[in-house]
Parts: C-alpha cells; sequence; structure tokens
C-alpha cells in the first residue's frame, strides 16, 4: 500500500446495485400493533397422549407390588385352611414372577412385564382351579 491509497475515500455504494447475500440486514424497529387490534391467536399446544415411559414403569412396579401383597396374603390364608407343596409352589412362583417384573419395569422392559404379569396371573389361577383340591 502507498500513502495515497490511504488518503482516497472509499467508494460510496451505488443505489441501483443490491448488497451482497452475506451483508447484515439493516436493523429495523418492530412497530407495535394499534391499541385496537385483536390479539394474535396462540395455537395450542399439542399434548402427548398416553403415559410417559417413566409414569408407565412407576405404575407397572405399583400393579407388580400390589398384586404381590395380594399374592401372599391368599397364600397365606390358602396355608391355613390346607398345607400342600402345590399351594406353596403355585403361589410362591406367582409372586416370584410379580418380582421379575418389578425387575424389569425399574430397567426399562415395561411391555414385557406387564405380558409376563397377565401371563402368569392367568396361569397361577388356572393352576389354582385345576392343581389344587
Amino acid at each position: 500500500m502507498t500513502a495515497s491509497d490511504q488518503e482516497t475515500p472509499a467508494p460510496a455504494p451505488r443505489a441501483d446495485v443490491p448488497p451482497p447475500a452475506d451483508a447484515p440486514a439493516p436493523a429495523v424497529a418492530p412497530v407495535p400493533p394499534p391499541a385496537d387490534a385483536p390479539a394474535p391467536a396462540v395455537a395450542p399446544v399439542a399434548q402427548p397422549e398416553g403415559l410417559t415411559p417413566r409414569q408407565a414403569r412407576v405404575l407397572r412396579i405399583a400393579v407388580a407390588s400390589v398384586v404381590l401383597v395380594v399374592l401372599g396374603a391368599v397364600l397365606a390364608v390358602r396355608l391355613a385352611s390346607r398345607t400342600s407343596v402345590l399351594v406353596v409352589g403355585v403361589y410362591g412362583l406367582a409372586m416370584i414372577l410379580c418380582g421379575v417384573v418389578i425387575e424389569l419395569s425399574r430397567h426399562g422392559r415395561t411391555r414385557l412385564g406387564t405380558y409376563l404379569l397377565g401371563a402368569g396371573l392367568v396361569a397361577a389361577l388356572a393352576a389354582d382351579w385345576l392343581l389344587l383340591p
């Protein structure tokens, strides 16, 4: 650069030439709406349907815990009326299954736990009706 280049003013931009694409846009102040204008409609936020995964896990754990307590009470009543290894086996296995469902739900396998709990309860009721005198 020479000394003469530094003293020369930069050429003014021409009005008929658009600014380059990467040039920043000029700042424009927003115009407030008039006082008598209606408020803009706010679109409602869509709520997700059903339970969140965390809520589903907590629900399955609670259901399996309640079933576990009920099976324990039924086992105590059945053992009071008749002592049998089959009674302990059927209700003991159903209680173990409830514990497995609780662990599956804690680890995020709620659907599998639900299917096992339903199948296990049906099997326990069928065994109670068919096997136990």
